[in-house]
């Protein structure tokens, strides 16, 4: 290339290429409502997933009874206080398959598809959340957060003959990509508000106004490079000019937006000491995403399928993966469930914040359509049966919650998949397996 080789030095070029690109420097600044009025028209609607790895213990989490008058079950129990807001889903499978038990499970959980067997050439399908990512990150800064508390395995085999990418993530950019979750609350921080270390709106505003003249540099020497050079460069460099002409626009928005105030919050120092302040701080760096709208679709794994992660602070110093597979043994059994009851306690928590946050007339939690749950059910079998799935929120008034639906065994998740985007204002007619949408009237 001879682009280099003109006025703009390569290292002005790499610094547009970093905001063409969307780095946190620039992806950060927090787009808010400049007016009540615009509240008040329709509630934003946001989709939130929170995954669960290594299976449930079933009989600890299935209610026994149907409908409005569902009894809340041991493992619910931290969550009692959401009755009216959680529809318990049970009945629904995942495609089974013959290998790959636990790539196949946090595959399926938002995509519906089996994943290809390979480390390398990586295959499932498009999943859940980025489909609403499409529509709902338009009008947002960043179009999805992807989140994680155990750290991500991206090379070799986690499941026999299946690459570790597989078990790290839930969410699928395409049927060929699959996107890596962030562990790091200091990292997420600076994914939303950039490199400041704080929320404070003057600063903010400050760094938004720096990267607006930098773009206005870049853009001014682009332009003028490209009345030099080639017809072929002249395409590239077009390219280049559009992509920056898309940061543009999210730092016009997010100017106009600058003065909406933001709790003081200080920029994490790193990965806390603990899971339960890791998942905590992670939890809230998700309302801190909602709340000032810097997205609207967030995903996050409590842990990662073959997690060996232990949990000494509740009693259970075992590694969670070979203790998923209890055979039935009551003092197994107890762990796994103690565990997963840990994950709703640490999950009620991240309820409790989002009821509490306002949003228009209601709260985010009002706001948000929010699947719980895990794309294993029988941790011990590896089954794909009976999906232990719940929906909290309430999608801006789309859902009804206070319920428990018992489906027909063998009706596919990508059914649940169908309803949810239907949900969220995005109609889709299939995913993969799906049979159609459901009645969760």
């Amino acid at each position: 290339m001879n682009i280099f080789k003109k006025n703009l030095p390569r290292r002005t070029v790499l610094r547009g290429l970093g905001a063409s690109l969307a780095l946190p420097l620039l992806d950060s600044m927090v787009p808010a409502l400049s007016s009540a009025s615009a509240q008040v028209a329709q509630p934003t609607k946001r989709l939130g997933v929170v995954y669960v790895p290594n299976g449930m213990a079933m009989k600890s989490w299935t209610p026994a009874t149907e409908g409005a008058g569902f009894e809340i079950t041991r493992i619910m129990e931290p969550m009692v206080a959401y009755h009216d807001r959680m529809l318990v889903i049970t009945g629904l499978d995942g495609p089974r398959s013959n290998a790959g038990v636990h790539a196949s499970a946090s595959t399926r959980f938002l995509t519906g598809a089996i994943p290809a067997r390979t480390e390398s050439d990586l295959q499932a399908s498009v999943s859940l959340d980025q489909m609403v990512a499409r529509q709902l990150g338009r009008e947002t800064q960043l179009s999805s957060l992807e989140l994680a508390l155990d750290q991500n395995d991206v090379f070799g085999s986690c499941d026999i003959g299946f690459s570790c990418q597989y078990t790290s993530t839930i969410a699928w950019r395409d049927a060929y990509t699959p996107l890596p979750m962030e562990t790091n609350p200091r990292v997420v921080f600076e994914r939303l508000f950039g490199d400041t270390g704080t929320t404070d709106s003057e600063v903010r505003l400050q760094r938004i106004r720096k990267d607006k003249s930098l773009l206005d540099a870049v853009t001014e020497r682009v332009s003028e490079l490209n009345r030099r050079v080639g017809a072929g460069d002249r395409a590239k460099l077009d390219q280049y000019l559009d992509s920056i002409r898309d940061v543009e626009r999210r730092i016009q928005i997010a100017e106009a937006q600058s003065n909406r105030e933001l709790p003081e919050v200080d920029q994490p120092a790193g990965i806390p000491g603990t899971y339960e302040e890791h998942a905590k701080l992670m939890f809230d760096m998700q309302v801190l995403a909602y709340q000032t709208d810097l997205t609207r679709v967030i995903t996050f794994m409590l842990g990662r399928e073959l997690s060996g992660r232990t949990y000494a602070e509740i009693g259970v110093p075992d590694s969670h993966h070979p203790t998923s597979h209890h055979r039935n043994d009551p003092v197994l059994y107890e762990k796994v469930t103690k565990i997963n009851e840990f994950h709703t306690r640490l999950f009620a928590y991240y309820l409790d914040k989002l009821a509490a946050t306002p949003d228009g007339n209601a709260s985010l939690l009002d706001n948000t359509l929010l699947l719980y749950g895990a794309g294993m059910s029988d941790s011990n079998l590896h089954s794909n049966r009976g999906l232990p799935l719940a929906l909290f929120g309430g999608g801006s008034g789309t859902v009804k919650g206070g319920r428990h639906i018992r489906f027909p065994n063998g009706t596919p998740i990508s059914n649940l998949h169908l309803t949810m985007l239907d949900k969220m204002g995005i109609p889709v007619n299939e995913m993969p397996y799906s049979t159609g949408s459901l009645d969760l009237s």
